[in-house]
Order: C-alpha cells, then sequence, then structure tokens
C-alpha cells in the first residue's frame, strides 16, 4: 500500500470519528483499534519509503554503472578502431608483398623456362658434337666404356697423340730416306765425274735420250719427292702390331664385370623396366645409362636415365631403347662395357589398348583430357581441359570458365616428357612459351595425351607439305 492511500484511509477514519456518535466505551476501543491500524500503516509507509530509497540507490548505481559500461564499451570500439585501420595497413602490406613476390616467383619461372630452353639447345649441341667425336673415334676402333665428356676427351687425346706419333716416325723415316738419296747421288755424281774426265772426247749423239747412268743423275731433292709421294706404298717404320692400342687403354678384360645381365619388365609406355645381372671379379659399383637409338642410326642418351630403373614413356614409340651397363671395382678400374636392348632389340610400340585409344581419337579427329595445369606459382596447379581438334588444340580452366591456350599445330610445338614416373609434361608454343601439364598421377593418360597430339602435329605438317608439293 502506498503512502498516499494511507493517508487518505487516516482522514476517512478520522472523520468517521468526528461525525459518528459514540459511547466512550466505543470510542476507547474505536481508538485502540484505529491506533493499532495507524501503527501498522506508518510501519508499512516506513518500509516502502525504505525499499523506495533502496531502489533509487540501487537505480542510480545502475547508472553509474551504465555510464561506466558506455564508457568502456567507446574505449573498445575506439580499440577495435584502431586494430581495424592496423589491420587494414598490415592487409595491404601483405597483398603488395605477396604480389611482389609472385610477380618474383613469375620471373624466376620465366628464367627457368628460358634457361631450360637454353639447357636443351645446349644438350643438343653437346649431343652432336658428342657423336661426332664418337663417330671420328669410332672409325679408328675406339670406344669409350663411359660415353660422357671427360673419356671421350681422354680417347681423343690417346687418338692424337697416337696419330702425332705416327706423323713423327714418317717423318722420320722420310727424312732417312732423303739421306740415303743424297748420299747414293752424292757418290754416283763422284763416279761420273771421273768417268767423264778420262773420257772427256766421247759425246753422246745428239737427238738421243739418255739412258743408264745418266738416269742416276736426277737432282737428288726430285728423287726424294717421289719416294715421299710413294710413303703410302712403302713399309712403315713400325708395323701396326707395335703400335700403341689406345683400346687397351680403356679396357680391361681380367677387371670387374657383370654376368647375366637382362632387362626385365614390358617395354610398353608407362611400364617399367629394370636392368640387373650377377657382379664378378670384384665388382661394387655399376653405373647405368639408358640409351635412345633413332631411326637414323644416331643414339641419344637420355636426359637423368642413370639408374638401373628406367620408364617407358612416350618419347620412346618406335623407337630401340638399350642400356648400358659399366662395372667398377672399389679401386675404381672399369670392366667391359655391356649393352643390352630392350624388347628383344625391336622398336618399342604401345599396348593394344592405348594404340586403339589412340587410333579411335584419330577416327574422330577430336579428344579431350583431364589436366593441371602450372599457373604463376610453382605449387598453383589449375584443372583445365586440353581440347584437341585436327589442326589446332586449347586448354581452358575449368573453374574461371576461361580458354588459357588457343594454338594450331606446326612444326614449332615441342613437347618434353621429363624421365621418371612424373606424370608431367612441359608444351612449348611457337612464340616460345612453355607451360608445364601434369595429368593428374596417371603416366599412362599422359602418354596417350602426348601420342595423340604428336600423331595431329605430324599429320597436319604432311598436308602442309602436299600443299606445298
Amino acid at each position: 500500500m502506498s503512502a498516499d492511500n494511507s493517508s487518505a484511509q487516516l482522514s476517512r477514519h478520522g472523520a468517521e470519528r468526528n461525525s459518528a456518535p459514540w459511547n466512550s466505551q466505543g470510542r476507547a476501543n474505536l481508538n485502540n483499534f484505529l491506533d493499532e491500524e495507524t501503527t501498522e500503516l506508518y510501519a508499512r509507509i516506513r518500509a516502502q519509503e525504505h525499499e523506495i530509497s533502496s531502489i533509487r540507490s540501487q537505480i542510480a548505481q545502475a547508472h553509474i554503472d551504465e555510464m561506466q559500461q558506455l564508457s568502456e564499451k567507446y574505449a573498445l570500439e575506439r580499440k577495435v578502431s584502431d586494430l581495424q585501420m592496423a589491420m587494414d595497413e598490415k592487409q595491404k602490406e601483405y597483398i603488395t608483398s605477396a604480389s611482389k613476390e609472385l610477380a618474383q616467383r613469375k620471373g624466376d619461372l620465366d628464367e627457368n623456362l628460358r634457361l631450360a630452353s637454353y639447357l636443351k639447345d645446349a644438350e643438343d649441341e653437346r649431343y652432336i658434337f658428342m657423336t661426332s667425336l664418337l663417330g671420328l673415334l669410332a672409325g679408328y676402333g675406339i670406344w669409350p666404356n663411359v660415353p660422357n665428356a671427360s673419356a671421350i676427351s681422354a680417347c681423343v687425346k690417346d687418338l692424337f697423340d697416337e696419330l702425332q706419333w705416327k706423323i713423327r716416325a714418317f717423318h722420320d723415316e722420310a727424312r732417312e730416306l732423303n739421306s740415303i738419296v743424297d748420299n747414293q747421288a752424292g757418290e754416283q755424281f763422284y763416279e761420273k765425274d771421273s768417268t767423264q774426265s778420262k773420257t772427256s772426247n766421247i759425246q753422246p749423239p745428239q737427238g738421243q735420250i739418255s739412258t743408264g747412268e745418266n738416269e742416276s743423275s736426277l737432282p737428288s731433292h726430285y728423287k726424294a719427292e717421289q719416294l715421299v709421294n710413294a710413303g703410302n706404298h712403302m713399309p712403315r717404320y713400325m708395323d701396326d702390331n707395335n703400335l700403341i692400342d689406345t683400346r687397351s687403354l680403356v679396357r680391361n678384360d681380367e677387371g670387374p664385370g657383370i654376368e647375366g645381365f637382362q632387362i626385365i619388365g614390358d617395354a610398353k609406355p608407362g611400364c617399367k623396366l629394370l636392368g640387373c645381372g650377377y657382379p664378378v671379379r670384384g665388382t661394387s659399383l655399376c653405373i647405368f645409362q639408358w640409351v635412345r637409338h633413332l631411326q637414323d642410326g644416331t643414339r641419344q642418351y637420355i636426359e637423368g636415365a642413370t639408374n638401373p630403373e628406367y620408364v617407358v614413356t612416350a618419347d620412346d614409340v618406335d623407337k630401340y631403347i638399350a642400356v648400358e651397363c659399366i662395372p667398377m671395382d672399389e679401386k675404381g678400374r672399369q670392366g667391359e662395357l655391356v649393352r643390352l636392348f630392350a624388347n628383344d632389340q625391336n622398336k618399342i610400340t604401345c599396348d593394344p589398348d592405348m594404340q586403339l585409344e589412340i587410333d579411335t581419337y584419330a577416327f574422330k579427329g577430336q579428344a579431350a583430357f583431364g589436366v593441371l595445369m602450372l599457373m604463376d606459382s610453382s605449387e598453383n596447379w589449375e584443372p583445365a581441359t586440353l581440347s584437341l581438334r585436327r589442326s589446332a588444340f586449347q586448354v581452358k580452366i575449368n573453374q574461371m570458365e576461361t580458354i588459357k591456350v588457343v594454338e594450331k599445330f606446326s612444326k614449332d610445338l615441342t613437347i618434353k616428357i621429363p624421365c621418371g614416373l612424373s606424370a608431367q609434361f612441359v608444351l612449348t608454343l611457337s612464340d616460345g612459351s612453355s607451360h608445364p601439364f601434369k595429368t593428374y598421377n596417371d603416366v599412362r593418360m599422359r602418354d596417350t595425351l602426348v601420342l595423340t597430339m604428336r600423331m595431329f602435329q605430324s599429320k597436319v605438317l604432311d598436308e602442309k607439305m602436299k600443299g606445298k608439293v
């Protein structure tokens, strides 16, 4: 009950007390009742006033707390704003740094591709130079055990020294013959002069050709020239059996060796081959090199294929594959080179299923392969679709639905396959740009794609040649 209601009730009771006629006893009872009720009402009023005061103090305290919370809120909002600004600045710095790093990585990638192109040209030149030197050495019956630069240089140096020695021996022989001719000519001239002094009055008839002793009176340099020109038909100063045999310098039949050498595995694209044998005569190390023999008779040392295991790729189709092994012992002595051809010395072909798939693409004149394309960074491989047509191909990025590469088949298009189980390959376009791809982890699919592209390219080039003819 509120204080106003209590006051009104007291007033009402007072009015009733003044207006009504009461007797003394009733008035006394009424007074007692009113006193008790008034006391109770006053107690309630005080309690309510105390409660109101407490509530007002709580409200004031709550207001104070609210103001403090608002102040803290504004302070936190200022801090959040400052942190947001700092975060925005940091984010801008990170974006700028990431852009610079991305540009630097792209530059590094372009530089790597350019260096890879230069390396390929250098490897081609080195291969031509080495094959030329190997052909020169083979003409003299010399074959280095290890087909590398140091071994070839050593054999060429040995051949040069041997030829130099032969030339010096031949010149010594020619000088000796010249000396003999000069001595004989001097003795004959002395005998002729003595004879002519005794028969000075005898002259040969005019018009006749002088013979006999007059024939030996030719100038000595003329006779030496005849002997030098006839050097190829005269016995040498030392026969070939006594000359230094260069092959004995690089071969050691009693040294380390390997027996029962064989190639294990199916020689088909995507399959693995293994060259193995039994080491004998102290063999502790074997040097392997896989070689690709082309149709024109030349050889190509496969880059990176220096392990006993080798994975056949699309580059090996229609070619002969061989492995060369050089056994070595702990002292570094080399044994006889062992060479063995894969596939029973037959050309490498595709398996029937792969060949049927390639023939189907050729019949349809189109094909599509799901690949991963390397974008700007070294770890950003984007899923893409490589579509082939009869005269051109394109690469579309699946996520962005954008065409990244559009190219017509030409002689400038090259496809490079790395050695090993990697499913990667690199397309070098006519403008010189290179784009790495990989067929996820499917090596067989990579070889199918590469062989199909090369088949389409070959058909386009053949049609161009026919058109020119």
